[in-house]
């Protein structure tokens, strides 16, 4: 087996053993409300860091400013709720729109 499969092998096994953890620890253990209330921000937080690097960087570089303009006029959309095709057809637009005025 290559040094690649074998790391594919470790990382499948690990990704089942996380999917069987939450069932087989379902009621038997209590996280504190504290603990709780720090996982949700981790998630929010890693969550916002995976937006920020997709929308500003490409190829290693900023990605000009219609990307993030495009992001910016999605999440104003989500934020007041516009369906899911609204909110992806809207930052698109706006993204091309600014593109095709000549802004990178």
């Amino acid at each position: 087996m290559s040094a690649a499969g074998a790391v594919i092998l470790v990382l499948a096994v690990g990704t089942y053993a996380f999917r069987l953890v939450g069932p087989a620890l379902h009621g038997r253990v209590e996280l504190p409300v504290r603990v709780r209330e720090l996982l949700s921000a981790g998630a929010v937080v890693l969550l916002v860091a995976l937006l920020a690097t997709g929308a500003l960087t490409e190829g290693g570089g900023f990605a000009g400013w219609a990307r993030p303009a495009g992001v910016l006029v999605g999440g104003v959309l989500a934020w007041r709720r516009a369906p899911f095709a609204v909110v992806v057809l809207g930052a698109a637009a706006a993204t091309a729109a600014l593109r095709g005025a000549g802004v990178a």
